[in-house]
């Protein structure tokens, strides 16, 4: 907290999951850094509380080393973003200055990532402007995928998010969905295989020549 304040981030802090629903309930933030190991309560039971106020603060969740069910639900209840214990501070502000940026308005309907752009209102992924036909499958992923633009998301947790209700999906399922939205997507967007992590999607810069 000291860390963050001598960083330029005017901070409140919140010793459990009950002051920060009353702060929470009282107060606009332009960000959440929620732990979920407080002494009360889960900290996602605090997340699932915003969400339901349709409160869209950017919420940044603290998880253990390779806590991959905590993330999931967290992404199920919408959390923006995670970062494993133990981190560094430069690490930290970095993730939060970007969730500041990619949510200034006060709410963030709109998600691009180059030419693909994803409307929560209307749940609609386009590409280029024209709107993109995805199934559930391939939607759930790209959601995932989008959010965390530009950075690794782990196999397995999309996986996970993925194959929701499907227990008979092998670990290679995965591949499938991922090589149908490579194709959806042209030359537009890349979907990266970063080795030994996952995959990221990251945008195609046009040649100016």
């Amino acid at each position: 907290m000291r860390a963050l304040t001598e960083s330029g981030f005017v901070v409140e802090h919140a010793r459990d999951a009950a002051s920060a629903d009353k702060a929470l309930a009282a107060t606009e933030y332009k960000a959440v850094i929620l732990d979920l190991r407080l002494p009360d309560r889960d900290g996602l039971s605090v997340l699932g509380g915003i969400r339901q106020r349709n409160d869209r603060t950017p919420v940044l969740i603290l998880t253990a080393q390779g806590e991959l069910s905590d993330r999931v639900r967290g992404l199920r209840l919408g959390a923006d973003d995670f970062l494993a214990k133990p981190f560094a501070l430069s690490e930290l502000e970095a993730r939060l200055l970007a969730l500041v940026r990619r949510s200034h308005g006060g709410s963030y309907p709109r998600l691009r990532c180059g030419a693909l752009t994803y409307d929560s209102d209307t749940r609609l992924f386009t590409l280029a402007g024209k709107p993109l036909a995805l199934t559930r499958r391939e939607q759930s992923a790209l959601d995932v995928l989008l959010q965390h633009s530009g950075r690794p998301v782990e196999r397995a947790l999309l996986f996970a998010e993925v194959f929701q209700q499907a227990c008979e999906a092998g670990p290679e399922a995965i591949e499938v969905v991922v090589h149908r939205l490579r194709k959806k997507l042209g030359d537009a967007v890349r979907i990266v295989t970063v080795r030994g992590l996952g995959y990221m999607l990251e945008a195609v810069e046009s040649d100016a020549s």
